[in-house]
């Protein structure tokens, strides 16, 4: 009778003897990075701040071109203007201080034979995947050198939405896919998660690109995603 494969693990997170993990490391066991992701790439990536700040901008500038069409005077269309920022400033201040938070919260953990990702603030998680999970990882970078790394798990395993986001790659609703968000630099992680993965694999491991969104193949027969 064949071994069921190993399914996420996920606990809340109290007292933790490690930070980022729920128990101390087993024996054979080693540590061998953790991070937090930025806040402000999780702002503008996770919770899009900035398509957000030019919707409230637009809608400014369209208030206050109305008042003008109107036949109102420059300090009417000012004065629209302005309160139309200001409401919009208001939930662009609750996302960045939610992204600020969750950044702080939030610890990203890779060992030689899992990945944990100890995540949320209403309902704090610690979610452990080990590597025979993981069908592939790849690696999204941008211009300053972040960038992101989305896990995507193998067979019918599925990561809780509700529980991960927004450490999640977008518009995979029907079958998550767990990401290191806004990795201050990307590269130099995805490159210690594909040797850990090739390493846990027994294959040798395949180079990252050097220029433009990196992938990488990291597991046998898996395809790198964009």
């Amino acid at each position: 009778m064949s071994a069921a494969a190993p399914r996420p693990a996920v606990t809340e997170h109290g007292l933790e003897p490690v930070p980022g993990l729920p128990e101390r490391l087993p024996e054979g066991e080693t540590l061998l990075w953790q991070g937090r992701p930025e806040w402000w790439g999780l702002a503008r990536g996770a919770l899009h701040v900035r398509g957000i700040s030019a919707y409230f901008l637009l809608l400014a500038l369209w208030r206050g071109a109305a008042i003008t069409a109107d036949g109102g005077g420059a300090a009417a269309a000012l004065a629209g203007a302005a309160t139309m920022l200001l409401i919009g400033a208001v939930p662009i201040a609750f996302l960045l201080v939610y992204a600020w938070f969750a950044a702080r919260e939030a610890v990203y953990t890779i060992t030689n034979r899992r990945i944990v990702l100890r995540v949320g603030l209403a309902l704090p998680v610690t979610i452990n995947l080990p590597f025979a999970l993981v069908e592939n990882a790849a690696l999204s970078r941008r211009a300053d050198g972040s960038g992101d790394i989305a896990l995507r798990l193998s067979g019918r395993q599925r990561a809780s939405w509700i529980a991960l986001w927004p450490h999640l790659r977008p518009w995979r609703l029907a079958r998550p896919e767990p990401m290191l968000r806004s990795l201050a630099d990307a590269e130099a992680v995805a490159q210690i998660l594909g040797r850990a993965l090739a390493a846990g694999a027994a294959m040798p491991v395949t180079a990252l690109a050097q220029s433009g969104p990196a992938r990488a193949q990291t597991r046998p027969g898996a395809e790198a995603m964009a």
